[in-house]
């Protein structure tokens, strides 16, 4: 092998390490401004089918990363229904029969309210920066900026629905414009995108998403944020079982 073969190889090994640190840095900063540390949304979500649209309104509570409850607002006969996540584990309130039933792993890819989302999708119930080892493949342009593309594979054990996610990350702000999700056979199942960008208090983010499934003939749903705020002071006690029949 030539000298110059070998420096090569050599500083490849030596920017390996940094490279994949970069992208889970990057994976962290767009997740951390999505989320904050504790958090209050209103928001709207348009189920669209080719023959009919069905739109709910919502409030949104979450205490990040180990709790949320989403409370639907209208309409009328959805209005009370409660999703509520605490650590590993999902509930659901009815209203209708006044009973909580607990999710379980096996249903966590099982629409939420007739969506494209699924519980994980709401509840965010695994952790992109902790349950994911990230990959920096290279960048992109996405909603027209420049995009880090980032491949997030499952760590051994994680419990994670997806096989592989791909994430679009703009370089400037950090804002995550696209998201793929990909089975386990590497077949995409769904794309996430967010675009409509404007200021919440003292944050810049998509307030305008769509979940696409691939393949999907037309079907998509629509999320649009009016409110969103991180400066909202929140317990522990308020994600309660009991709680989820008094929240309003």
């Amino acid at each position: 092998m030539r000298w110059s073969g070998v420096i090569a190889a050599a500083a490849l090994a030596l920017c390996a390490p940094a490279r994949a640190q970069d992208a889970r840095a990057i994976v962290q900063k767009a997740d951390a401004l999505m989320r904050g540390s504790a958090s209050y949304a209103e928001l709207t979500m348009t189920v669209v089918k080719p023959s009919w649209e069905r739109t709910m309104a919502m409030k949104v509570w979450s205490l990040e990363p180990e709790y949320s409850l989403v409370y639907i607002t209208d309409p009328a006969r959805d209005r009370g229904t409660v999703t509520l996540k605490r650590g590993p584990e999902v509930w659901n309130w009815l209203p209708a029969v006044q009973k909580v039933i607990k999710i379980p792993p096996s249903m966590m890819l099982q629409p939420w309210m007739g969506s494209d989302f699924t519980n994980d999708d709401l509840v965010r119930a695994s952790s992109v920066v902790r349950d994911y080892s990230q990959t920096l493949l290279g960048t992109d342009t996405c909603e027209g900026k420049e995009c880090y593309m980032v491949q997030l594979t499952p760590k051994p054990g994680a419990g994670v629905v997806w096989g592989k996610v791909l994430m679009w990350i703009s370089a400037h702000g950090f804002l995550e414009l696209r998201t793929d999700y990909f089975d386990e056979d590497g077949t995409l199942v769904k794309t996430f995108r967010g675009s409509r960008i404007r200021a919440f208090g003292d944050r810049t983010l998509p307030s305008h998403w769509e979940m696409i499934p691939a393949g999907g003939g037309g079907n998509r749903t629509v999320i649009d944020y009016a409110v969103l705020r991180f400066d909202v002071r929140l317990a522990p006690g308020f994600f309660s079982l009991q709680n989820m029949s008094r929240v309003h």
